[in-house]
């Protein structure tokens, strides 16, 4: 691994604990084991960093949400793929961190609320477009509000967490658990039996052999 991308690796495990206004270059050094001249060698600034390691993780994201639409055998596993995917980005998480993001790197929350409005509403949209054709989901859902809706929700746990975490859950099992509340809202009788087909699946792909 070249010098940079641990850099951005090891940076991110301590954003994702500490948030990115208590971690300083300082705290990266030490953690790094190497001097702040190394890093400045690489990075201008925390800013230059921290934008670097946001676009790259969208760019990963992005990745996901396209192997999860091609290899998903239907709309309903590919909203499992995504739960699991929540599961392994959110959990250990800060919730710190989205604020921090927005208040003080507004270049790398920019590039976040782009992802937001013209990949993941799309995503979204797209899913929903399949689940009614594949004829998991109701007929009669209305594919621009629940995008929306959607999206919302999305935005209320990254901006206002306190006020569903209040310290007892972490970011993803918030997330996690309204994804399949909003998957329930959406099927139809054929897509619940779906759901819970997934559902054992995963259960026994969990159990020690």
């Amino acid at each position: 691994m070249e010098v940079k991308d641990y850099i951005i690796q090891e940076s991110d495990k301590l954003f994702c604990q500490y948030g990115f206004k208590s971690v300083t270059m300082d705290d990266i050094a030490k953690h790094l084991g190497m001097s702040k001249k190394t890093i400045y060698q690489h990075f201008k600034d925390k800013d230059e960093l921290v934008n670097i390691l946001i676009k790259d993780k969208l760019t990963t994201q992005d990745c996901n949400m396209d192997f999860s639409a091609k290899n998903a055998q239907d709309a309903v596993e590919e909203i499992f793929f995504a739960i699991g995917n929540m599961h392994e980005l959110l959990t250990g998480m800060n919730p710190k961190l989205f604020y921090d993001l927005q208040k003080y790197h507004p270049k790398a929350w920019l590039y976040f609320k782009n992802f937001r409005e013209k990949k993941l509403g799309k995503v979204i949209s797209e899913n929903l477009e399949r689940g009614i054709k594949e004829g998991f989901y109701r007929k009669e859902i209305n594919i621009d509000i629940l995008t929306q809706m959607r999206l919302a929700q999305v935005d209320i746990i990254f901006n206002q967490h306190d006020h569903y975490t209040t310290n007892k859950y972490t970011i993803a099992q918030v997330m996690i658990e309204l994804t399949e509340h909003f998957l329930h809202g959406i099927c139809n009788q054929k897509g619940t039996e779906q759901i819970n087909q997934y559902q054992q699946k995963s259960t026994q792909a969990q159990q020690p052999l």
